[in-house]
């Protein structure tokens, strides 16, 4: 092929904007599997047909099956000795134009499979349009929590086994400090020695307490968590007390999830958090990053690189521009990183991603003690430090 498959979905993906008409009644979806040059073709093939209708093409005598719902080859390109690059075409119909059977079409049964890899996907503009994105995005948390022109700040309630009003001490600590979001970890849920409606309610009223006496718009984000009827009662509670944001993980809710409380538009940002997101192939940038952002999402945490767990600074980046470039008319959501941030790194963060970010620091402030107050403040300081008038999405 004249040119690498990558380089057309990256021509392709700017040319998705508003009023572009890409004329695709298929998705394009690019894979990297592990084969030989004998053997592609035959993998390629068998791709394509797991990825539709997972039966033999030769089986199928329905026309409309096969001229319309079989996925198709779209372009094979070699990598190296036993890398290919495979695009294919996957008919929008089998989405159902929803969320979890799009996961289900790009890469359901072929999770499953080592060799194989989804790298990158290109959407019809119409197909985008079925979808809620971002009901506030970046430019809506900003507006939420009054900052602009610099970083925004966030950190994180912990240990899970603390009580409620342990960890409500600690959010009305954050917040006197200055911080601008004040999370539960992704691991607090609904446990008996911080139930969700408790814990809440102590956390807001610190907040609210704290906010009061600074003068200051910080928010907290409770983790949502567990089945349909839990988390609907968890959304009534967080209507009920004024809550400013919401943390949840679409890979253990399920994405539907997401759409479905990005579709209700409770009114507060939506804060995806990657867990368990390392669990399927796909690329963190499409995951994290457009995914997650089409199916609601207003900001994406995710590993920042030289933490304990962590990207490479070429993925951190790359998720970073696929949740703020722009896709489809999409809002704008922020790149949130995180793990093995300090105070100290927050220059060489602010110079990496500029000022459109959420820096999220929560070990190295806890670990503070006794002087959790000051070590916040020099936090909020360090990003204050560099904003700019009128700056920011």
């Amino acid at each position: 092929m004249s040119r690498p498959l990558s380089a057309r979905c990256a021509e392709s993906r700017m040319n998705h904007r508003p009023g572009y008409n890409a004329r695709m009644s298929r998705i394009r979806a690019l894979y990297h599997l592990t084969a030989d040059s004998a053997s592609i073709e035959g993998r390629a093939q068998a791709l394509a047909a797991e990825q539709s209708i997972e039966m033999p093409p030769a089986a199928v005598t329905d026309a409309y099956v096969r001229n319309e719902v079989i996925a198709t080859i779209e372009g094979i390109q070699q990598l190296d000795t036993q890398r290919f690059a495979v695009m294919l075409g996957i008919a929008t119909v089998t989405t159902g134009m929803e969320a979890g059977q799009l996961m289900n079409m790009l890469f359901g049964n072929c999770s499953l499979q080592d060799d194989v890899t989804l790298v990158d996907v290109l959407f019809p503009d119409e197909f985008i349009a079925a979808f809620p994105g971002p009901r506030l995005g970046l430019a809506g948390i900003r507006e939420s929590v009054g900052a602009h022109g610099r970083a925004l700040t966030m950190t994180a309630l912990k240990p899970q086994g603390l009580g409620a009003d342990a960890l409500a001490s600690l959010c009305g600590t954050f917040a006197r400090a200055g911080l601008d979001i004040i999370k539960d970890d992704h691991g607090i849920a609904n446990q008996h020695y911080a139930p969700f409606a408790a814990r809440v309610q102590a956390c807001q009223r610190a907040l609210r307490e704290a906010n009061a006496s600074t003068g200051g718009r910080s928010v907290y984000a409770p983790s949502i968590s567990g089945g349909p009827r839990q988390v609907a009662e968890q959304l009534r509670i967080v209507r009920e007390e004024g809550v400013g944001m919401v943390l949840l993980c679409p890979m253990l809710l399920g994405v539907g999830s997401l759409v479905e409380i990005a579709t209700a538009d409770i009114g507060v940002p939506l804060l995806a958090h990657p867990a368990m997101a390392g669990a399927a192939r796909i690329a963190p940038p499409l995951l994290l990053g457009r995914l997650f952002r089409l199916f609601g999402a207003d900001a994406t945490v995710f590993p920042n690189y030289g933490g304990r767990f962590s990207y490479s600074p070429e993925t951190c980046l790359a998720l970073a521009d696929a949740a703020r470039m722009p896709w489809h008319g999409l809002r704008a959501i922020a790149p949130v990183p995180a793990g093995g941030m300090s105070v100290a790194r927050v220059p060489e963060m602010l110079s990496v991603y500029g000022e459109d970010v959420i820096l999220l620091i929560g070990g190295a402030l806890l670990s503070a003690g006794a002087e959790l107050f000051e070590r916040s403040g020099d936090f909020v300081n360090a990003v204050a430090a560099t904003a700019q008038p009128g700056g920011g999405v």
